[in-house]
């Protein structure tokens, strides 16, 4: 019995420590299985593809910028604006009848002396005021006499006669003045081509004084007090054209109705005037014949003069702008020009109708410009009274004496336009001077000085307009730039330096034609209709636009992939930790 009762007692505190040796495993501690990177390669994956997808995000919203020569425009406005652009002008005198003691280099040194004294040296458009005269002196009384009987002729036959002359002392395209002293009154002739001639008796101050007078006044200026580039000096397009659109106006049709033979002015007047300017401007002519077109000012009955008044202060009222419908020119297109010439045919009631001149006098022309704009020229008939027993209005065709008269009244209209005199005669400090007209409307010494002018504003206006695109480029670096417009830039560029080149020898059609192109070509590089203002946006805006979708998403695919790797690493430590204990075991 008692080795019965004594073996429970004995076998329990054994099992007890049996159970107290046998460690205690934590499952959440070890791991027996190496763990799988399947979500691993997941999470980096799909990081990866954020990462790699952002270049391709970034080059679908990058803006397309074509390079733009910014220091070759900014040299080149420097150079326009700080140095105005200066032209080579020959001068040259041919005295006759002069017993000068000085010699030659000594007169052409006091001509020189006056000039600079008379002209403004810095002037674009001007000749720099680096003036070289030649002087050449004939002398004898028998020869003045020769030479002075033939410039007392027809003034027409004796502008070709010292165009020969000139050319014999090797003149060309030298501005010349033939100074013939001799008996008799002073006479100063400026002929059409690039001469002027002086006979008379005149000493030799008074001689030097109007040579250079006509030389700077005359053939540098152009005969313009002013002699300076204006803001709006020339009315040319931006794409170097000009559309010159004539209209003729009846104001009352009930009255009468009259019409022109308009081709016939064209072929005969118009085209030698558009040759003439052709290296200048691209024109073109239109006409148009209006009816019911009152005008809005008012006139009133003048006994003295026998007509209706309208004077100077009624002109910014003349034009009707609600009855004119003048602007329906179709050859005007993008940024060209057009000068509109009127010929204004008054109502029965209001004819003759004469404008007044602020000194009292009647307008020999009848008309009158508004600048940049054009001109109007009021044509009355020849007979004002109204056929009160025909119940139809009388239609009547302009006569072509009439017509012919109206046009140069109206190309005298577009030289005021230009920049030039409209009348035959410049009166100066040492006196008056004739001016002769030539047929084409211009004559070549008029020519020359459209030519400078506006081979400068063209300049002037590029380096504007270049320099603008340029600044506007580099404050908005999400703007798009085309190839057009690099293209566009580097032409203008390379016009400005043609004409450069050109003026800087005297090949002034050559200069003027590529100084237009400049300025064309960087007009249509400013207003290419590739720049569209709703591609302006900064970065700070595209970032304000895509933040709220791919901010909130890449960080949660950047904290899970954070998130797997650290639980992937403690999962792989649990299984080294089980495989070491077990080899050490």
């Amino acid at each position: 019995m008692a080795e019965i009762s004594d073996s429970p007692s004995t076998s329990k505190p054994v099992e007890e420590n049996t159970q107290s040796l046998t460690p205690q495993v934590d499952p959440k501690a070890t791991r027996n299985t190496k763990p799988g990177i399947k979500r691993l390669i997941i999470s980096v994956s799909v990081l990866v593809s954020f990462i790699l997808g952002f270049p391709l995000l970034w080059k679908s919203i990058e803006i397309y910028r074509a390079p733009l020569p910014f220091d070759r425009i900014d040299s080149f406005s420097s150079q326009v604006e700080g140095n105005p652009l200066s032209f080579p002008c020959r001068f040259q005198v041919i005295f006759i009848g002069f017993e000068f003691k000085a010699s030659h280099r000594e007169v052409g040194a006091a001509i020189t002396r006056k000039m600079l004294d008379l002209g403004r040296g810095g002037d674009c458009g001007g000749c720099g005021g680096n003036y070289s005269v030649a002087v050449a002196v004939e002398r004898g009384d028998v020869g003045a006499f020769d030479f002075g009987g033939k410039l007392r002729g027809g003034d027409e036959d004796a502008d070709e006669w010292v165009r020969s002359v000139v050319s014999e002392y090797g003149g060309g395209n030298a501005y010349s003045v033939v100074l013939v002293n001799e008996e008799g009154e002073v006479r100063s002739v400026v002929g059409k081509y690039r001469h002027a001639w002086i006979v008379g008796r005149v000493e030799e101050e008074e001689a030097v004084l109007r040579v250079a007078e006509i030389f700077v006044k005359v053939f540098v200026n152009g005969a313009d007090e002013e002699g300076s580039v204006r803001s709006e000096f020339m009315p040319v397009g931006a794409d170097g054209k000009i559309v010159l659109s004539f209209s003729l106006l009846n104001a009352d049709p009930r009255d009468w109705i009259y019409d022109w033979n308009f081709r016939e002015i064209d072929e005969t007047l118009l085209q030698p005037v558009i040759e003439a300017l052709q290296p200048l401007a691209n024109i073109s002519v239109e006409s148009q014949v209006l009816y019911h077109t009152p005008k809005s000012s008012f006139s009133y009955w003048d006994d003295k003069h026998g007509s209706h008044i309208f004077t100077s202060k009624d002109l910014p009222f003349f034009v009707n702008s609600n009855e004119w419908h003048l602007d329906t020119s179709v050859a005007a297109g993008g940024r060209s020009k057009v000068l509109q010439l009127v010929v204004y045919i008054p109502s029965a009631k209001e004819c003759p109708l004469q404008l007044k001149l602020p000194n009292g006098d009647i307008s020999k022309t009848n008309g009158f410009i508004s600048p940049m704009w054009g001109g109007v020229v009021v044509w009355n008939p020849q007979s004002c009274i109204k056929d009160l027993e025909s119940k139809d209005p009388v239609r009547s065709t302009i006569s072509p004496q009439d017509l012919r008269t109206l046009f140069e009244v109206l190309l005298g209209q577009l030289r005021q336009l230009l920049g030039l005199k409209s009348d035959n005669l410049y009166v100066g400090e040492s006196g008056a001077s004739i001016l002769l007209g030539s047929e084409r409307g211009f004559t070549e010494w008029e020519l020359d000085v459209l030519s400078r002018k506006h081979i400068c504003f063209n300049l002037l206006s590029c380096a504007t307009t270049l320099g603008s695109l340029s600044r506007l480029v580099q404050s908005l670096p999400r703007m798009i730039i085309m190839d057009e417009i690099g293209k566009q830039v580097k032409f203008s560029l390379e016009a400005a330096n043609f004409a450069q080149s050109n003026a800087s020898i005297g090949i002034y059609d050559a200069s003027a034609v590529s100084s237009r192109q400049s300025r064309s070509l960087a007009e249509d590089a400013f207003f290419h209709p590739s720049i569209m203002s709703i591609s302006y946006y900064s970065f700070e805006h595209c970032f304000a636009i895509y933040s709220p979708f791919f901010l909130p998403v890449t960080m949660h695919v950047l904290l899970a992939a954070l998130r797997e790797w650290k639980r992937y690493k403690q999962e792989n430590m649990k299984y080294l930790t089980v495989k070491t204990k077990a080899k050490v075991s």
